[in-house]
């Protein structure tokens, strides 16, 4: 109850200090008071003494009430209703209703035991195929929770006791091996797709607000697959060789099981059909871009397609939660982002946070930078938060040096949103349940976090180093 209690006041505490100390100089009152909302909306997005969805819609209604961005009550409500008009609010929306016909149609799971069967003879074959399953979820399953968690390691949680049934010590170190796998490349698809990270559709909204770039679902792609197909494929080798679950035959008996539990769920389905059809016409829209169809049309006619072909129902979608949740909860965050820079606050943030790096050079400034916005998030309990929190600063500061390219420097930043997950039991939403599931101990965790951030890190700054 303290604890809570103490979550509760920390977002008006921090609020109501920032409120009472002078705005800086070059800063409006105006611009000061929403920055101190926005500080206080943003500690509860970390802290959750509420749900986040809410804390949002407070902070927006709060904001609109004392006019901190317009000036008129009109311009006011327009402002806070402005998310609900945001394409890419909706996209995130459509796309979560994309992956729930994955989950309702049985597709996801057939995918998964599919790729164990082909190539889950042994240890290593097994995490290619967690390895190749969550690849090919990935790209319209924007919850990397629903598509790691929920869909894949079902599957992984059972496969250790089918196979070696006699050998505490083998299911110890295949289900960690699995596990870690599992987690590890679910944090690199994240970064590899738009579409594979909700909170990709929002930092692509923040960086169109902040410095006028506008990233593409198949340019976002094309950057970063060169860097993504490296790691993933690299990353059941590395867990392999930190795990060494065996070589032998040892997992034989991992293709028996999911070719009685693909028996079990019977013959290709009409709907899982159908619905294998709507995401590749998901994906050709998409690839096609946005001279042909905007990517939130194309996500808003699939979902109506699986409605009408029975991949879902309607009830369905009135009661997926969790879309509905994300709705609110990113227009509001997306409201807040646009206020910021209406404000001023980050242009001022950049005129002034740029003086520190002046004797850098433009790339090396350009690394300073992506490094701690990487690392930072060690502080956050959530990568939507350190979007709506860090981005705009982190994007305006070096949109602002001459010599750094602000559209590529901005696709950098995108692309660390996934990766940075990897860091800790609680960077994404996927860690908690495979930290908790018994395969992995916390000093394990805990130490691949690291390992595998540096190298993860390590890679992004290649890439920007390339491309700068």
């Amino acid at each position: 109850m303290r604890t809570s209690g103490v979550r509760g006041l920390a977002p008006i505490a921090v609020g109501l200090g920032l409120i009472l100390l002078p705005a800086p100089g070059g800063l409006s009152d105006a611009a000061w008071r929403f920055f101190a909302l926005f500080a206080g909306t943003v500690t509860a997005l970390v802290l959750e003494p509420i749900p986040a969805a809410a804390a949002g819609l407070i902070g927006v209604s709060v904001a609109a009430t004392f006019r901190l961005v317009d000036p008129s009550p009109a311009g006011s409500a327009r402002w806070a209703l402005s998310g609900f008009a945001n394409t890419t609010v909706w996209l995130i929306f459509a796309a979560f209703v994309l992956a729930l016909g994955y989950e309702r149609s049985g597709l996801g799971r057939r995918l998964a035991l599919l790729m164990v069967r082909a190539i889950g003879r042994r240890p290593l074959g097994l995490g290619y195929a967690v390895a190749l399953s969550d690849l090919l979820l990935s790209p319209l399953t924007p919850s990397n929770t629903a598509r790691s968690a929920g869909t894949l390691f079902p599957v992984i949680r059972q496969i250790p006791p089918q196979v070696a049934p006699g050998s505490a010590d083998t299911q110890r170190r295949l289900g960690g091996y699995l596990a870690w796998t599992a987690f590890a490349v679910t944090c690199v698809t994240s970064s590899m797709f738009l579409t594979a990270l909700a909170p990709n559709l929002l930092a692509v909204e923040i960086v169109r607000s902040t410095v006028g770039v506008q990233l593409e679902w198949t340019s976002w792609a094309a950057g970063f697959w060169p860097i993504g197909l490296t790691l993933v494929a690299a990353t059941p080798l590395a867990s392999f060789a930190v795990f060494r679950p065996g070589t032998g035959r040892e997992t034989e008996g991992a293709a028996g099981w999911a070719s009685a539990q693909l028996a079990a769920m019977g013959r290709f389905s009409r709907r899982e059909a159908t619905m294998a059809a709507l995401a590749l016409l998901a994906l050709a829209g998409w690839v096609a871009g946005r001279d042909v169809l905007d990517a939130t049309t194309v996500a808003l006619l699939v979902v109506g397609l699986m409605v009408v072909t029975g991949v879902v129902r309607w009830e369905d979608i009135l009661g997926h939660v969790a879309a509905w949740n994300v709705l609110v909860w990113f227009a509001k965050l997306v409201a807040l982002a646009a206020g910021l820079a209406r404000v001023g606050f980050v242009a001022w943030v950049a005129r002034n946070a740029t003086a520190p790096l002046a004797g850098l050079p433009p790339l090396g400034a350009a690394l300073l930078l992506l490094s701690l916005f990487f690392a930072v998030h060690y502080l956050f309990a959530s990568i939507t938060a350190h979007v709506a929190a860090v981005l705009p600063v982190v994007l305006a500061t070096g949109a602002a040096i001459p010599g750094i390219d602000a559209a590529r420097f901005a696709a950098l930043l995108c692309y660390s949103l996934g990766l940075m997950g990897v860091i800790s039991p609680y960077a994404t939403g996927p860690a908690p349940v495979y930290y908790g599931s018994g395969f992995l101990s916390r000093r394990q965790f805990w130490g691949l976090g690291l390992a595998f951030g540096i190298v993860f890190l390590m890679a992004l700054l290649a890439l920007a180093v390339v491309v700068l």
